[in-house]
């Protein structure tokens, strides 16, 4: 008979999966919304889809880095405990909510489940190690290369990529035969076409590496305890995302609630790929990563190297009664074009670090970004020392 701790434990389970649809939804295909390249149940539907192909490949790695590695003695995950775990993933995400600040849901996960093996003397000391030396590598890599970008690479994306779009729908449907079938309208252009094309396979590509990295941070204490074996827990974790996509994303993909949505398209799409890379890459060596926290250094990387760009000897050569050379000069592209400053429509202002991130932002989204995990690990750690029931 199935007991009634292992079906609350599927029920917290998906809960956490169903709040990691609903939040992550947003930054992938908000994008995709705003241009109105699909809409809001085409996004959800290609959430749920990528999000479940990224958690059955590469997911599985995380889910048994954090249910059998992290500690080195699984038989504490009982049914008690996961769930305890997953309660306090739950409320330390919930603080992060309420200071507007989207937590990392990876970095909460293990310092849940650390405070467990800390509070019962099974962390594995060595893999915790492995796991932070990590989180630290990997924004500094986002930063880098999103800098190099920036400074050498930006204007022609930006060239390639940037595009506005024509009056009337992307596609007609053609009801003529049985089949309804897509083809481009009359206005749409190569471009916009291709641009329409990129910005949905970002989308895609962030849902596939969410997949990666977050699929354990809702199912794995229930993985490491025995009760669930892994396709089940990922086959349920999978259908909570998709219904967390379908609804309460609904919101975030309106209001595009993170700092990758309000981007222009071609930094989104540096930032995404930058970012969405380096979680995929980790999740195959089973790291759990911060998707947050890696965007919002590629964020600040990407303004800094915007704002530092060198000019060619073509660019600072004038002739006679040309402009002088001046910050203003050194901050045009080709000849006649100007690069807006990151998140502004206007050339107006030169492209400074202070204006292509905010730099207090970006200081709450760190320090929030360390808080909450710290409350789970220090939450979780004190009830498993210190209550009875647990026996530790």
């Amino acid at each position: 008979m199935i007991s009634v701790l292992l079906v609350t434990g599927v029920l917290v389970s998906m809960f956490v999966a169903y709040n990691i649809g609903g939040s992550t939804t947003g930054p992938a295909f908000g994008p995709a919304v705003g241009a109105d390249a699909i809409s809001k149940p085409a996004a959800a539907g290609l959430m749920g889809v990528f999000f479940f192909i990224g958690a059955w490949t590469l997911g599985r790695n995380v889910v048994a880095k954090l249910g059998t590695e992290l500690v080195v003695d699984t038989g504490i995950f009982t049914p008690e405990s996961s769930i305890m775990v997953l309660f306090f993933i739950g409320i330390a995400l919930l603080v992060g909510n309420v200071f507007g600040v989207p937590a990392s849901t990876s970095m909460t996960a293990v310092g849940a489940i650390a405070g467990l093996g800390l509070a019962g003397g099974v962390l594995n000391l060595a893999v915790m190690g492995q796991i932070v030396i990590w989180w630290v590598v990997s924004p500094i890599i986002g930063f880098w290369v999103s800098l190099i970008i920036g400074r050498y690479f930006y204007a022609r994306l930006n060239g390639m990529v940037a595009m506005e779009r024509s009056t009337g729908p992307l596609f007609d449907i053609d009801r003529s035969g049985r089949i309804p079938i897509p083809r481009v309208h009359r206005t749409t252009n190569r471009r916009e076409l291709g641009g329409t094309f990129t910005v949905v396979a970002i989308g895609c590509l962030m849902a596939f590496s969410s997949g990666t990295s977050n699929i354990a941070n809702a199912v794995a204490p229930l993985v490491g305890s025995g009760e669930l074996a892994m396709n089940p827990a990922i086959i349920f974790g999978g259908i909570a995302v998709t219904i967390g996509a379908f609804t309460i994303a609904r919101r975030t993909l309106e209001t595009m609630g993170s700092d990758i949505t309000e981007l222009p398209l071609t930094a989104a799409i540096v930032v995404a790929s930058v970012s969405s890379t380096l979680v995929v890459f980790l999740s195959a060596l089973g790291i759990p990563a911060s998707f947050v926290i890696i965007a919002t250094m590629s964020i600040v990387g990407l303004g800094w190297g915007r704002a530092t760009r060198p000019m060619t000897a073509s660019e600072i050569v004038v002739s006679d009664g040309g402009p002088p050379v001046t910050v203003d000069a050194l901050a045009a592209d080709e000849e006649g074009e100007t690069l807006p400053p990151i998140g502004a429509e206007s050339p107006e202002d030169i492209p400074r670090p202070g204006a292509l991130f905010n730099p207090v932002t970006t200081a709450r989204v760190v320090l929030m970004q360390n808080v909450v995990p710290a409350i789970a690990t220090v939450g979780s750690y004190l009830m498993f020392r210190f209550v009875p029931i647990f026996g530790f």
